[in-house]
């Protein structure tokens, strides 16, 4: 059997990956920062190379390094669950998720509870950093995304065809120049998330208005943060029916009255392999029968 490199100090290397500090590590790890660095510089001399470039007050991962914990991180992971799972007397699954944050809030985590009493031995690791596609088995097991259309490599399943929604403050409906016409957003900021470019020429173009010019166009790349910039007056939103709806907050409005298809849709993703593992058929069957009907029983695992 080929020798490996102390189990200690492999666990050490992906904990400093993963949280890019040592400090932050260490006491992860109940250990002194000093300890937890020989942990890792001997699995560099293990390496016979370093996985880290050392910088004042911050360790970031080389090339070696960024392969090694893509190769390292998912078994050490299944070693824990196998442990917790052996040592708890009953079966531990563990989906790994990329979940965009507005999502997750509005969507996801309301129903979790019934995710967890359906499927006790199921637990999530969320990750709201994005990118989630490109992420796909490097460190995520599924994903869900928004997006215009999906690698056709990757399984996908449309979660939801939606329409673009003009949200604003409920203020802007008031006062002597109330904002009713499509052509007034001239004098207006637009915000724009940075997933959906696409929404507001795409609006623009379907209410006739190509040739209006906002006062300035504003990115985000979060929505709830866009959601309360619209609340605070300070632009005209750009987002979906189901934001809107979801946000249930009175100090918004839509505005206009001009329904418009979007280009985009949320879409749940994994690598077609990925599908056949337990945890992620699991947990996609689940949301697919908790996005198609709230009244019927949720389905028994497979």
């Amino acid at each position: 059997m080929r020798r490996l490199p102390p189990l200690g100090a492999i666990e050490a290397f992906v904990q400093v990956a993963r949280l890019g500090s040592v400090k932050a590590a260490a006491e992860e790890l109940s250990l002194s920062a000093p300890a937890l660095s020989r942990r890792v510089q001997a699995l560099e001399r293990f390496m016979g190379k370093p996985v880290f470039d050392r910088r004042h007050q911050a360790v970031v991962l080389n090339a070696d390094g960024e392969r090694l914990l893509s190769h390292l991180a998912p078994v050490l992971d299944q070693l824990s669950d196998a442990v917790e799972a052996l040592t708890s007397g009953t079966e531990l699954l563990r989906l790994r998720l990329g979940v965009l944050p507005l999502y997750a809030s509005q969507r996801l985590f309301p129903r979790l509870g019934e995710l967890r009493r359906d499927h006790p031995e199921l637990h999530l690791d969320i990750d709201t950093a994005g990118h989630g596609v490109t992420r796909l088995g490097d460190g995520l097991d599924a994903a869900i995304v928004l997006a215009r259309d999906v690698d056709p490599a990757l399984h996908a399943d449309r979660l939801d065809r939606n329409s673009v929604y003009p949200i604003g403050a409920r203020a802007l409906l008031d006062g002597s120049e109330p904002v009713t016409d499509p052509r007034q957003l001239a004098q207006l900021t637009v915000l724009v998330h940075r997933d959906m470019p696409d929404t507001f020429e795409a609006w623009r173009g379907a209410a006739g208005v190509g040739d209006v010019e906002p006062l300035a166009i504003d990115y985000f790349d979060s929505g709830q943060l866009m959601l309360e910039a619209a609340a605070q007056g300070l632009g005209i939103a750009f987002m979906h029916e189901s934001h809107f709806v979801d946000a249930a907050d009175p100090r918004l409005a839509r505005l206009f009255g001009i329904r418009v298809e979007s280009p985009y849709s949320y879409w749940f993703v994994c690598r077609p392999k990925a599908l056949q593992t337990k945890p992620v058929r699991m947990f996609r069957d689940w949301l697919i029968w908790m996005l198609g009907s709230e009244d019927q029983p949720a389905p028994p695992p497979r």
